[in-house]
């Protein structure tokens, strides 16, 4: 055998080694040629990122489950949208009725019931409508009436369709012939506040996004209380049988970690100490009649 073919006979055998020793490794340390089945997508709406409540769940969640999960804080129709198209893996969402469609239409596997808030309408302190203390569908009809300011999402969110419904309660339709008091920013619970409190207008919001954001806006809750305005979420898994690639074992696993026992005292408790309440009221012990839905 010439010095040459030996040389190229060695390269090989090394070669060989290397891969072996790669192959062993994998085995040995758990490598996994399907990575993203340890990343979980969860599509949710603004509030609950902008509550902070996200901040103390997910990093509890990544900890428990060894999962790392990649949020996408949106409104609730266009969490069940990016559901629909198979791009996200489980939401969570508060749209009540919008959901009852995706889980019929066979986009969600398994929906559970987590937890509510509520909805409040706040404006300026000087409340030049007149709309405090008012039932929900009065004070709307009282805005209308004097043309003063309101901010709308504007968006596919489960706010603005619960504005939306509260609007057509009300006899007014703002997507027939938008008047120029009726403002939508097109963004997020967090943006509309900020865009309310610097117009000096009216806006319907969740509590829990209000409170966290109060301190840097010139709002107050003046109408509250009316049953028309309970604002609840439920967790659903996007159905494997339509988008075989979801992550449907982590779905369950944030399902099962989100409704436990545990996770529900840290939800009923997120914001005592700081805002002297609660912001979401726990409810995976209860039933959606229960609540009224």
């Amino acid at each position: 055998m010439s010095n040459k073919n030996h040389i190229n006979t060695t390269s090989i055998i090394v070669y060989m080694r290397q891969i072996a020793l790669i192959l062993l490794a994998c085995i040995l340390l758990g490598c996994s040629s399907q990575p993203t089945q340890f990343e979980l997508i969860l599509a949710t709406t603004t509030s609950t990122q902008d509550s902070g409540l996200l901040d103390v769940l997910i990093p509890l969640f990544e900890a428990e489950s060894g999962y790392k999960v990649q949020t996408v804080a949106v409104g609730s129709g266009q969490a069940m949208k990016m559901g629909e198209e198979g791009n996200t893996d489980v939401l969570l969402v508060h749209a009540p009725a919008s959901e009852a469609a995706f889980m019929e239409n066979g986009f969600g596997k398994d929906r559970a019931l987590v937890m509510h808030n509520d909805f409040v309408i706040v404006g300026p302190a000087a409340d030049p409508a007149g709309i405090m203390g008012k039932p929900v569908v009065d004070a709307l009809k009282l805005i209308s009436a004097s043309s003063e300011t309101f901010v709308s999402r504007g968006d596919d969110s489960g706010t603005y369709k619960a504005e939306l419904a509260l609007w057509k309660k009300a006899e007014f339709e703002p997507k027939a012939a938008v008047p120029a008091w009726y403002l939508e920013s097109g963004q997020g619970m967090g943006a509309t506040l900020t865009i309310a409190s610097e117009k000096n207008a009216y806006t319907l919001t969740d509590r829990a996004t209000y409170l966290a954001n109060n301190a840097h806006l010139q709002l107050e809750i003046l109408v509250e209380g009316d049953n028309a305005l309970l604002n609840v979420y439920h967790v659903i898994s996007v159905n494997p049988d339509k988008w075989p690639k979801a992550n449907y074992d982590g779905a369950l696993a944030f399902i099962e970690f989100i409704t436990s026992s545990s996770m529900q005292k840290i939800i009923a408790q997120f914001g005592v100490d700081k805002y002297g309440q609660q912001l979401f009221i726990p409810d995976a012990d209860k039933t959606d009649a229960e609540l009224g839905l």
